[in-house]
Formats: structure tokens, C-alpha cells, sequence
């Protein structure tokens, strides 16, 4: 059995779980995150946690045992907690401006380059340098974050573009003559 999945997924006060043909589905005080649950593992409410077993012997069925686990108590902390990546412009020029669910940015092309934020995330910035990106689904949040980032990645040479906020751009040195 995977390491991982013995440890059961404790609910906290507020969130309910409901396995149902297929699917596990969370409520919490953030929203609600549905999944397909794996056919080779066996997911089971027990009391106030979750208990994962792998169904059978195959090394399939003992990783997604974990997987599972994994992705459930992703489910159960994004909808008590929530998750956010933060961003940050770095360049002379460069703006973001969140509106609605849009976000509008200047990243020194021809153009504007307008960034569609899918439903259930919400996008914030605190300063024109600033984008704040939160959901409740930690895949999500993370795959739009890496989008945002790819319109203008940080270049080596001056570590101009969209980075992390925590990203740490290791600058390369110039053409010496």
C-alpha cells in the first residue's frame, strides 16, 4: 500500500463529503470541487475522515491509491483554506489591471493582451506590478498562473517578463568584447 494513502484525510467543521457512483464531491465554506474518483481505489467516510485503500495488488492501483489521497486533501484545504500563487511584473512599462474577470495587461508588445480567467478563479491587483491569483482549486489556479506567466516569461539577461513572486531568476552575464 502507498505510504501516503494510509493516512486518512481528517474533515474539518464545515465540510461535507459525498461519494457518490464514481464521483467525490466537497462542500465547504469556499464552494464546492467535484473529481472522478479512481475504479482501483476504494474511498471510504469514516467518521470525521477519509480512509483510501488500493483495490487489488497491481502497482497501478497502490500509486493512485496515494494520487487520490493526495488530490482529496487538495480538494478538502481549497475549500476551508483556498489557494492563491502570487505574480510579479518586472519590467520598465509593465501593468496589470484586473477587471472582473478579466485581466488586462501591458507587457511591452504592439498591443494589450486581455487573459480570461476561467470560472471559480478570481484575479486581484494590489499594485500595477501585482497580480494575486486565488481559487479553490489548487490545479486550476496553478495551470492559469503558468498561463499568465507564459505570455511574457522572465528573460536571463535583465530578468524582464512575469515571475513568481518567489521565483528566483538566475541572471546570465553579457557578451564580453
Amino acid at each position: 500500500m502507498s505510504r501516503i494513502a494510509k493516512y486518512p484525510v481528517p474533515l474539518p467543521k464545515g465540510v461535507e463529503v459525498t461519494l457518490a457512483s464514481g464521483q467525490i464531491s466537497v462542500k465547504g465554506p469556499l464552494g464546492i470541487i467535484a473529481r472522478a474518483a479512481d475504479p482501483n481505489v476504494e474511498v471510504k467516510k469514516d467518521g470525521e475522515s477519509i480512509v483510501f485503500k488500493a483495490l487489488g495488488n497491481s502497482n497501478h492501483a497502490n500509486a493512485m491509491s496515494g494520487t487520490v489521497r493526495a488530490l482529496v486533501a487538495n480538494m478538502v484545504a481549497g475549500v476551508t483554506k483556498g489557494f492563491e500563487k502570487k505574480l510579479s511584473l518586472v519590467g520598465v512599462g509593465f501593468r496589470a489591471q484586473a477587471q472582473g474577470d478579466k485581466l488586462n495587461l501591458t507587457l511591452g508588445f504592439s498591443h494589450p493582451v486581455v487573459h480570461q480567467m476561467p470560472k471559480g478563479i478570481k484575479v486581484v491587483t494590489p499594485t500595477q506590478t501585482e497580480i494575486v491569483i486565488s481559487g479553490v482549486d489548487k490545479q486550476l489556479v496553478g495551470q492559469v498562473a503558468a498561463e499568465v506567466r507564459a505570455l511574457r516569461s522572465p528573460e536571463p539577461y535583465k530578468g524582464k517578463g512575469v515571475r513568481y513572486s518567489d521565483e528566483v531568476i538566475v541572471l546570465k552575464e553579457t557578451k564580453k568584447k
